[in-house]
């Protein structure tokens, strides 16, 4: 469904894409993971037309990006970060604007079928300013999903929100995965990553680092890690796939190591030397 090769993006003199490349299979939930400018939403920004390339190709359901712009907005929808709907409009009003704008056939059933599905029916006469943070994320995605987008690009969807919001979002998430829409997604939280993607790319500094599942990733580097403080206060890791073997070594050190099952963010950072710090 979407095909990226050796994509690159300058800002004046400064590389913040450099020769990405990967490919995403339809009805697949894609995940790009990194820390604050990594450069994940450049590229999302490219895939959605909002940017072009400095070098690369991108294909979108066969179609060149460069060349087809109005044929792939037919086929994609985003959620950005930013909740940039009217805050002095209704929900209901936000969706029918942004319904007209796209010339949504069958708009005002259609707005009902999609405040329905995100939960926000009971809401639909509030104004946007005066809704949770949640529900205005669920909005976005209400909005998204109104011109029935076979791609939907989402850019750190529950950035700022509580767990549990948090959570409810990912049900919503994994809803769309089996109505059979592809999901690209970026995000810094490692949980999420592991919770919702089939595969995950690594970005560090422009640069994609690893593609594979989560599962892939972790059995690749060890399924579990020793983890250790070494004289200068520095934490060492090493990872294992046989648990006794490391069980022995951390019986053997005194119990000074501490062993437990790999999680995915050990992995970015063995592999990039980033922390990415959830509470951004």
């Amino acid at each position: 469904m979407i095909t990226v090769n050796n994509l690159m993006k300058y800002y004046g003199n400064k590389c913040a894409v450099q020769n990405a490349s990967f490919a995403i299979e339809q009805g697949e939930i894609f995940g790009l993971l990194g820390p604050n400018g990594a450069g994940k939403t450049t590229i999302i920004k490219m895939l959605t037309t909002l940017s072009r390339p400095t070098k690369g190709s991108i294909l979108i359901n066969g179609r060149d990006v460069s060349v087809n712009r109005e044929d792939i907005k037919a086929l994609i929808a985003l959620v950005p970060q930013e909740r940039n709907f009217d805050r002095e409009l209704t929900v209901y009003e936000n969706m029918l604007v942004y319904g007209m704008l796209y010339n949504v056939r069958n708009l005002r059933r259609n707005i009902a079928d999609k405040l329905l599905m995100l939960g926000l029916t009971e809401e639909k006469d509030t104004t946007a300013e005066n809704l949770s943070g949640g529900m205005q994320r669920r909005l976005l995605i209400a909005r998204a999903l109104l011109s029935e987008p076979e791609i939907i690009f989402l850019d750190e969807p529950t950035i700022g929100l509580d767990p549990r919001i948090r959570r409810e979002l990912w049900d919503i998430v994994k809803g769309l995965k089996e109505s059979g829409k592809t999901i690209f997604m970026t995000t810094h939280y490692m949980e999420e990553a592991e919770t919702l993607c089939d595969r995950v790319a690594f970005i560090s500094k422009g640069q994609i680092v690893t593609i594979g599942s989560p599962d892939e990733l972790k059995n690749n580097k060890g399924r579990y890690v020793m983890e250790k403080k070494n004289g200068d206060g520095r934490t060492s890791r090493i990872f294992y796939n046989n648990r006794h073997e490391a069980e022995e070594i951390v019986r053997l050190s005194n119990n000074v190591a501490v062993l437990r099952k790999t999680a995915l963010e050990d992995i970015f950072i063995e592999l990039t030397g980033d922390v990415i710090n959830e509470t951004d």
